[in-house]
């Protein structure tokens, strides 16, 4: 079992339970991991989003690193997906970001990129966890200390590869006027100059990089892009688009600045992926709209579920040769640029929608089918949630009207007139209640029945 890694790296509040210490020793337990596993010199790159404790940690794991032989490229400060990209295309035999995603800024983290540029997998994250807690780490000797050099450029290569993916031509013939609010964080860097690149009239917001996040918090949901919306509709604009703090999730906002859930934006994807492939398979987590599966087998595709996390998701899709991928969160997949969740890519081939279909994005989303999700949560101490959840899952099983159940994430109940998903968090001390029906004014029931059997639950052990 994870002692430090969650769903999405490791994080705690900066200066805290994430200090430099944790950064120095996880970082020297990285290094030696891949110096055993594959038995050679090594070169690591590393980067920041932008926030406050974003040097320290940095410093702290170039020094951790180069302590153990292992060779450092530093790209600085940029988004996790671009970080990725590099990765990848300069063939660097792993990659660490320095982030914590949407987290509230008093947070940073530390998320570990593999050599192809995914995330790792469970495994390789407890092996790195048990190098860590052992303390064997290699340190080498004074003549072979690892050596620093840097990279200025990574923004540049990574604009090119987005660009290299969609029909600029066709996008720059619509002239869309596109607001765009990056919320202080990474994607500062990349998205203004990508937007213009391919044609686009584009109005800022929140664009310029900074750890205290003062436009509005990091996380993009409908309570927090209100300027946003009203900034849509004040200037007639075709969409908005919002980022998290690491730029690796994209919000949408239509043109009578609407919130579009991004639920809806992975189906309109799925559909236009599929469509485009002539069918294919979809990997999504079993946290997502039935929406989803709706469009696609209509296109004639088919959907995989995973369990919630999208490095699972991306690893998936890469067994299964997948034609796309991603969550309902706003994180989406594009093989054809790299297996990981990419607000820039994203972002273009939604405007290349637009484009290509003559549509406006309210009219894109029209065509996708309403379903009625309700996500709400359950504080449990982590200690209690492995019992609660095998004590949860006997009591459902006696429930009238259960269709089927699917454990490959918690568990996914089945009744007659929609879905509940129970599962335990992997980052804080709480459970995630989905619940989703086609008829409206019935998800949020359907969620407090089986979030009061849950209670009593957790009550009682």
């Amino acid at each position: 079992m994870h002692r430090l890694f969650g769903t999405n790296g490791i994080r705690g509040i900066s200066n805290e339970d994430m200090n430099s210490c944790l950064a120095l020793d996880i970082s020297k337990a990285i290094a030696t991991y891949y110096i055993k596993k594959l038995k050679r010199d090594i070169t690591i790159a590393i980067g920041t989003d932008a926030r406050t404790s974003n040097i320290m940690l940095k410093t702290a794991s170039i020094s951790g690193l180069l302590s153990t032989g292992c060779n450092v490229v530093d790209l600085g400060l940029l988004p996790t997906p671009n970080l990725q990209y590099i990765v990848k295309t300069k063939k660097f035999d792993a990659g660490i970001i320095i982030t914590a995603s949407h987290n509230p800024p008093e947070f940073n983290g530390i998320k570990v990129i593999d050599g192809d540029g995914t995330e790792l997998s469970a495994e390789q994250e407890e092996a790195i966890e048990n190098i860590y807690f052992e303390k064997s780490f290699l340190v080498a000797n004074w003549k072979n200390i690892g050596k620093l050099s840097h990279l200025d450029n990574a923004t540049e290569i990574y604009i090119d590869g987005v660009l290299s993916k969609v029909d600029i031509n066709l996008i720059r013939r619509r002239n869309l006027h596109v607001v765009l609010d990056c919320g202080n964080g990474a994607g500062s860097l990349v998205h203004p100059k990508l937007l213009e690149k391919i044609g686009c009239k584009v109005t800022l917001l929140n664009c310029e990089p900074d750890g205290f996040f003062p436009g509005r918090p990091s996380e993009p949901v409908p309570e927090n892009l209100h300027e946003l919306m009203k900034t849509v509709k004040e200037e007639n604009a075709d969409l908005g688009i919002a980022l998290d703090g690491d730029a690796d999730r994209a919000i949408f906002v239509d043109e009578n600045g609407e919130y579009i859930y991004g639920d809806k934006t992975l189906a309109l994807m799925g559909k236009y992926m599929v469509k485009k492939n002539k069918g294919g398979i979809v990997v999504t987590p079993v946290s997502t709209s039935s929406c989803l599966e709706e469009v696609v087998t209509r296109e004639g595709g088919k959907v995989i579920y995973t369990a919630v996390g999208s490095p699972i998701v991306a690893r998936v899709m890469i067994d299964t040769n997948a034609v796309f991928g991603g969550e309902e969160n706003g994180g989406l997949i594009f093989p054809e640029l790299q297996y990981c969740r990419d607000s820039a890519i994203t972002s273009a081939k939604v405007i290349e929608l637009i484009a290509k279909e003559n549509k406006s994005l309210s009219e894109l989303i029209r065509e996708i089918p309403e379903y009625e999700l309700v996500k709400i949560k359950v504080s449990c101490p982590n200690e209690k949630k492995q019992l609660v959840m095998k004590t949860f899952k006997n009591k459902i099983k006696t429930e009238e009207n259960v269709r089927k159940i699917d454990e490959t994430d918690g568990v996914k109940i089945y009744v007659d007139k929609g879905w509940v998903l129970v599962r335990p968090s992997g980052t804080e001390p709480i459970f995630r209640i989905f619940a989703e029906t086609k008829a409206k004014g019935q998800a949020e029931k359907l969620a407090n029945r089986y979030k009061s059997i849950l209670e009593e639950t957790i009550e009682n052990i």
